[in-house]
C-alpha cells in the first residue's frame, strides 16, 4: 500500500483534510524539518503533511531544510509525494488560477544543500525526466474530471529568491522556454529522486512574474489573494487522488541503484 506525502505549501495548512489527525516531531540526521508532521489519512489512504515553509510561513525558500524534510518522509514510509507550489507564469496561456502538471524543470538555485551524498560516497543521480509520469498522469485526469482550468506539462524554473525576478531575468527565461517560475522545486525533487521516492508537483500560477508590460508587477498581496483560490483546487484534486494511487507503480524508487560510484 502506498503511503503519500504532502508539501503543504501554497495555502493547503488546513487541519481538515485528514482523517483522525496526528502530529509528530520528528529528529533527522540533517537538522530540524520545517514544523511538526502531521499525519492521518485521506479516503482510507495513509497520508504525511509537512508545511514546508513552517506552520506560520515564516521559512523563506533559501532556508527550507529539504534534506530533513525529505529525510522525515523516507523514514515515515512514504512512497509518493505531491508537491503542491505557488509560480508566476512566463506564458501568456498559462493564466493566474491555472495549475501546471510540470514535467521538466531549470535549477537557477545557488545556496542550497540538493544531495544526501555529499560525504565519501558520490551520487550521480539521473534527472533527465525529474518527475513521476504515474502520479501526473493520475493529477491530469482528476482536474479534467473535476473541471479545473490546467496544463497537462511544463517546464519550471526554480530561483534562490526570496526576491522576486527582474525584467531582464523574466524575459531571459521565457528565451529559454520556460513555462513557469518559482523557488521551491529544487532540490526537493532531486533529493525525493535520491530517497526513491516518487515525486510530482501541481504548480499553482499566481501571477504572470513581471515580463508583461501590461501587468502590474508580482506582488506578495497578489500572490496570497490567488494562493487562497487556488488552494480549494488543489485539495479537490489531492481527495479525488489520493485513492487513486494505489495502482501508481513505476521505476521512480529504482533510479538511485545505478547512480552511485
Amino acid at each position: 500500500m502506498p503511503k503519500i506525502g504532502i508539501f503543504a505549501g501554497s495555502g493547503l495548512e488546513d487541519p481538515k483534510l485528514l482523517e483522525n489527525p496526528e502530529k509528530r516531531k520528528i529528529h533527522t540526521p540533517y537538522g530540524p524539518i520545517s514544523d511538526l508532521v502531521t499525519t492521518g489519512k485521506i479516503g482510507g489512504v495513509d497520508v504525511v503533511i509537512i508545511p514546508r515553509h513552517g506552520s506560520h510561513h515564516q521559512i523563506s525558500p533559501t532556508n527550507v531544510n529539504y534534506r530533513a524534510n525529505i529525510w522525515a518522509m523516507k523514514e515515515l514510509g512514504v512512497t509518493h509525494i505531491i508537491a503542491p507550489t505557488a509560480c508566476g507564469s512566463l506564458k501568456e496561456e498559462i493564466k493566474p488560477g491555472d495549475l501546471v502538471f510540470i514535467d521538466q524543470f531549470v535549477d537557477r538555485t545557488t545556496k542550497r544543500k540538493s544531495t544526501f551524498y555529499d560525504g565519501q560516497q558520490v551520487c550521480h543521480i539521473s534527472m533527465a525526466d525529474p518527475f513521476c509520469k504515474k502520479i501526473r498522469d493520475v493529477l491530469i485526469q482528476s482536474a479534467k474530471n473535476l473541471g479545473i482550468s490546467h496544463h497537462e506539462k511544463g517546464t519550471m524554473v526554480t530561483i534562490e529568491g526570496p526576491r522576486f525576478s527582474s525584467k531582464a531575468e523574466s524575459h531571459i527565461f521565457r528565451s529559454w522556454n520556460c513555462d513557469v517560475i518559482n523557488m521551491t522545486t529544487v532540490p526537493e525533487c532531486v533529493l525525493a529522486r535520491e530517497a526513491g521516492i516518487c515525486y510530482q508537483p501541481i504548480a499553482t500560477s499566481t501571477d504572470y512574474d513581471c515580463w508583461r508590460e501590461s501587468e502590474e508587477a508580482v506582488s506578495v498581496d497578489m500572490i496570497l489573494k490567488t494562493m487562497k483560490e487556488n488552494a480549494d483546487k488543489v485539495k479537490k484534486i489531492i481527495v479525488d487522488v489520493i485513492p487513486k494511487l494505489n495502482d501508481c507503480e513505476c521505476s521512480c524508487k529504482e533510479a538511485i541503484k545505478t547512480s552511485l560510484l
